[in-house]
């Protein structure tokens, strides 16, 4: 498994990392899980994201591997309010309790990362919420602070002297990122996660997706329509969308590991192998952006990342 130096915070991640998100909210049988981290694991991939807001994420995962916790970078998201925990969303209180009660699920004694999960450009402005996550950092709970969203709040997350990491929104149905938060990141830095990469499959019939992806898949479904694209028309075979979207995702320049999210173990081995043939060449990069602009011109609208 190819690694890449995350940013300034120096780890070495896999290109390919866990997104936590699906075995919560769709309460994933902890068997499950723990087969899907092992395979993972023994494949390479060392990070894992998760968020205190994805139901049962954070215990699943402590559960299946936090035996092997030197084994992978660690993520997860906060900020958000909960009617267990003290403070308002956002606030040094809440973050400092959410902090506390994700290393509990997570059976560690410290984060890797710990996000801010998608605050808008005033919160960050405000300054109590970064400065939480660096007292945290300095009380040794996390490592690096970040932040997760999209657009003009993530590129100005980059800029901030306390953030390390961004995660953000980057695959062929969400490019706007790719102009408009990787040259920030890259001048200062920063390690990237591009979340989504598989677009949500996008290319699925609206009818086969599951609840959970229903608001995302349903624009993506819509953009990817508009776009006109086939494999074929990048010398793909039918059925390869999915490999196309991954590779297309790690071909963005400044991005270090994309999350995928699954709830399958049969789905794991063609996400690796997919990953293994490398990112996209740059006709058929450029082939999905021409593709991109040409469609969001012709719908008169600004496609700008989902937050």
């Amino acid at each position: 498994m190819e690694q890449r130096t995350f940013g300034k915070t120096g780890l070495e991640v896999s290109v390919v990392g866990f997104g936590g998100a699906p075995i919560g909210v769709l309460e994933t049988e902890q068997s499950t899980v723990e087969a899907i981290l092992d395979i993972l694991l023994e494949s390479g991939v060392n990070l894992i994201d998760t968020a205190a807001g994805y139901r049962g994420s954070e215990e699943a995962i402590g559960n299946a591997v936090g035996r092997r916790r030197d084994e992978y970078v660690l993520v997860s998201k906060c900020g958000q309010a909960f009617e267990d925990l003290p403070g308002e969303a956002w606030s040094a209180e809440l973050i400092t309790a959410t902090v506390d009660r994700s290393l509990q699920r997570l059976q560690t004694d410290h984060l890797d990362v710990m996000l801010l999960h998608t605050c808008d450009q005033e919160v960050l402005e405000r300054g109590e919420a970064v400065e939480a996550l660096a007292q945290a950092r300095e009380a040794g709970k996390i490592r690096f602070a970040g932040f997760s969203g999209d657009n003009q709040a993530a590129a100005y997350a980059a800029t901030l002297d306390e953030i390390a990491v961004i995660q953000t929104s980057i695959n062929v149905c969400d490019q706007a990122n790719i102009d408009r938060v990787l040259p920030v990141a890259r001048d200062h830095e920063i390690g990237v996660i591009a979340k989504r990469p598989l677009a949500n499959a996008a290319w699925k019939d609206l009818n086969d997706q599951p609840g959970f992806y229903a608001g995302y898949a349903e624009t993506y479904t819509e953009r990817l329509a508009w776009m006109d694209v086939t494999p074929q028309d990048l010398g793909f075979e039918e059925n390869e969308w999915a490999e196309i979207a991954l590779r297309f995702t790690l071909s963005a320049d400044g991005v270090h590991t994309a999350i995928v999210g699954t709830t399958n173990p049969d789905h794991v081995s063609a996400n690796l192998a997919a990953a293994a043939r490398g990112p996209l060449s740059e006709d058929e990069v450029g082939r999905i952006r021409i593709a991109f602009f040409e469609a969001q011109s012709e719908k008169g609208e600004d496609w700008l990342g989902q937050t």
